[in-house]
């Protein structure tokens, strides 16, 4: 058995300190796993196939663009990536913060393997869902009907990346009526991260505005 999976199921490691990640590269890689290294956000949205799928593995703190930013990125326009957040110890709010806002996990430093490892092999097992579930939109067609007019407004927001102040500013309602509305979307739609509910959205019908 063993922790890999299939070849094409690719890592990418973003941080900016290097003894990091090609340590981290080195131990996937010695599981069989695909590992890609950038050694920041900027090199990764400038240099990663839209349509990969895998897991994305990000710190939190990196200069120009923090792992909790790219995240929002990668949510909209990465939409078969699942996300792991690297943390240090003070940080770990901040990462229970983006587990909320769709992140399969969040590793503390120092982590083990075997932290790693199990953390990679649970966001690799959610990225291949969550393209399964893409590839049937009739599904999320469905799932859409049963959205309020008010829902929808919001759903369409998410997909056009917007965060939930803007979403409510637009609307005229309050940032935790957007936060209401969101998580009874996600429940109608039956997903537990934005990028999947992003990524049903999309292939239902749903265009980014």
């Amino acid at each position: 058995m063993g922790w890999a999976m299939e070849s094409e199921q690719r890592v990418f490691i973003v941080d900016d300190d290097e003894a990091v990640r090609e340590s981290l590269a080195a131990l996937l890689i010695s599981y069989d796993y695909n590992a890609t290294t950038f050694p920041s956000a900027l090199h990764f949205l400038a240099r990663c196939d839209r349509n990969a799928t895998g897991c994305l593995i990000a710190d939190v703190r990196m200069p120009d663009m923090d792992g909790l930013e790219l995240q929002e990125k990668v949510s909209v326009d990465f939409p078969n990536l699942a996300v792991v957040i690297i943390t240090g110890h003070g940080d770990v709010p901040v990462a229970v913060r983006a587990m909320k806002a769709g992140a399969v996990d969040f590793i503390e430093k120092p982590f083990t393997e075997d932290v790693i490892l199990e953390t990679v092999k649970s966001a690799l097992e959610q990225s291949a869902r969550a393209k399964r579930h893409a590839a049937d939109p009739g599904d999320g067609a469905e799932r859409l009907d049963q959205l309020t007019p008010r829902e929808r407004e919001v759903l369409e927001g998410l997909v056009a990346g917007l965060p939930n102040k803007t979403i409510a500013y637009d609307l005229g309602i309050s940032a935790r009526t957007v936060e209401v509305h969101r998580a009874r979307v996600m429940e109608k739609m039956q997903v537990r991260s934005l990028s999947a509910l992003v990524r049903i959205a999309i292939a239902a019908g749903i265009e980014p505005q």
